[in-house]
């Protein structure tokens, strides 16, 4: 019954005895001059709390029904107060739940009533009047200021949840464009590195030996980098990429070609800039690797003021190619739209009798010191 009526019984009980702890005290306080309190008294007093059960079902039928209630129990001069809390929570209940011009037509009827009876009585006076007038309008307005602030609330939670969620989507996103970049690097490695130990296993065993120990590595690591990134997103609990240029020297140690690395100049980076950079030197060399095994590889990173620029050239294949028409395409456009993203530029192509890829990345202001 809760999630169906929400709050509504637990009102409605809470309406319901307070109305006849309060019509007993009023009662007794107002002897002389009002009834004393009978059956028909005590039936008016629980339409209110019934009318509250109904409202969400039935909204102006319930509403009318306890303002009914309350105007009867005032004609049938019964104490003054208790029949009130009913009617308060009827037209609270229809503001809060957003039937606003019907909660301000019903509360403009239990005005006019309430002046109507005054005047039936003989109290004419226009203070009087004022009065009720005052009371019904403040109380309506307090009604609307709740729920505003409870749509405002709500609106808040809305929009968190949303950024949460949108948060939680590009997370994953780029955990699969990071599991990617890896997958695609370290098989590539793999395959290269399977082949020149196949070729070499009877002529210069001690080189495919190392060929097999870096196919190892490559290939924990491979596995570790799944096995946390699966178990993350199982969790639902996203974490960045730990992709870093500290990494960059195991990186080349383990690309199994002549690699040459450089640094210009060296300050702390913004993390999606440490990630795109390191991402975009793996793809380079992978690119190396699969279209271009044998050559010399250069990698250099210059530390500007403004952008880091990242230069990975290699000097041409001296033999066949063993991946060349394995890969899927994407390594260039997926490392342009990594730079992209950041407002930088990436730029690929021949050079001499080799290829390069140049890539710029502006450094954001506070990290230059």
């Amino acid at each position: 019954m809760r999630g169906k009526y929400g709050f509504d019984p637990y009102l409605a009980l809470i309406v319901a005895a307070a109305q006849f702890v309060i019509a007993r005290g009023a009662s007794w306080g107002q002897q002389g001059f009002r009834e004393p309190l009978d059956p028909y008294a005590y039936g008016l007093l629980l339409v209110g709390p019934l009318a509250i059960l109904l409202q969400r079902r039935f909204p102006l039928l319930g509403t009318a029904a306890g303002l009914l209630a309350c105007d009867l129990f005032l004609i049938g001069g019964y104490a003054y107060g208790p029949s009130f809390i009913s009617t308060g929570a009827l037209l609270f209940l229809l503001v809060a739940r957003g039937r606003r011009l019907m909660a301000w037509l019903m509360a403009t009827m239990t005005l006019l009533s309430f002046i109507g009876y005054a005047w039936l009585v003989g109290n004419r006076d226009l203070f009087h009047s004022v009065w009720i007038l005052t009371f019904v309008m403040l109380f309506m307005v307090v009604a609307e200021l709740v729920r505003i602030v409870r749509e405002r609330r709500a609106e808040r939670e809305r929009i968190t949840e949303e950024e949460a969620r949108r948060q939680a989507s590009e997370e994953r996103l780029t955990m699969a464009q990071e599991l990617h970049d890896v997958l695609a690097h370290n098989i590539s490695l793999i395959h290269v590195q399977a082949s020149t130990a196949l070729h070499l296993m009877d002529a210069n065993p001690e080189q495919a030996r190392t060929a097999l120990s870096t196919i190892k590595t490559a290939s924990k690591e491979v596995l570790g980098e799944m096995r946390s990134v699966l178990n993350v997103l199982r969790e639902g609990a996203p974490r960045s990429p730990t992709a870093g240029l500290d990494r960059l020297d195991d990186l080349v140690e383990r690309s199994g070609m002549d690699v040459k690395l450089e640094r210009a100049g060296s300050r702390p980076l913004p993390p999606q800039v440490e990630r795109a950079a390191y991402r975009i030197v793996q793809e380079s060399l992978t690119n190396a690797a699969r279209h271009a095994p044998g050559s010399a590889v250069s990698v250099s990173l210059d530390y500007g003021e403004r952008e880091l620029v990242i230069q990975v050239a290699d000097s041409g294949a001296t033999t066949a190619p063993v991946l060349s028409e394995d890969g899927s395409g994407n390594g260039i456009p997926g490392m342009r739209e990594r730079a992209s993203a950041l407002g930088g530029t990436l730029v690929a192509g021949p050079s001499g009798t080799g290829f390069q890829v140049e890539a710029r990345l502006p450094l954001p202001e506070e990290t230059t010191s």
